[in-house]
């Protein structure tokens, strides 16, 4: 595959939205992990964001249909599983759309000490941008969220968990 071929495919693949957040594409998110052709065959290496993650069989399915929509009819989606999903690779525009969305994108990287001092981490309002805030439940809307209020505005949301 050439590398202009290459391109196309990481450009066709910015089309495939995640299916539990439809703001963000998997390159957005950071799971495709690689773009390779392997004995005339387009290979797509995917990540999931934690593993048994119901959006990954959907995902595949849209990784292939739009890749052979445009011409790349011999397509491989490989999962693997390690090195293991983190939300430092998703992309700074990925974390802008979140926010926009709604949902308090993951701060700070995967590295986060404050629970093992008793700290109540405050995470930033989508809404109305105060750190007055406080976590309900460490699962939100998905596995991958956690539930917040903020005290201020009173609206409750999703934050993306670093992980």
């Amino acid at each position: 595959m050439t590398k202009k071929e290459t391109q196309e495919v990481w450009t066709l693949l910015e089309q495939v939205s995640d299916p539990e957040i439809p703001v963000l594409t998997v390159i957005d998110m950071g799971v495709i992990r690689d773009v390779r052709a392997q004995e005339g065959q387009i290979e797509v290496v995917i990540t999931p964001t934690y593993s048994g993650c119901p959006a990954m069989d959907m995902i595949e399915v849209e990784i292939r249909s739009v890749l052979q929509e445009n011409g790349y009819d011999n397509v491989a989606v490989k999962m693997v599983l390690s090195p293991a999903w983190t939300t430092d690779w998703m992309s700074e525009s990925g974390k802008k759309k979140l926010k926009e969305y709604g949902i308090a994108p993951p701060e700070g990287t995967t590295i986060d000490k404050s629970v093992l001092f008793g700290e109540a981490k405050k995470i930033e309002c989508p809404r109305c941008h105060s750190r007055n805030t406080e976590m309900l439940s460490q699962f939100g809307s998905t596995a991958c969220k956690a539930l917040y209020q903020c005290s201020d505005c009173k609206e409750p949301f999703d934050y993306f968990k670093c992980h």
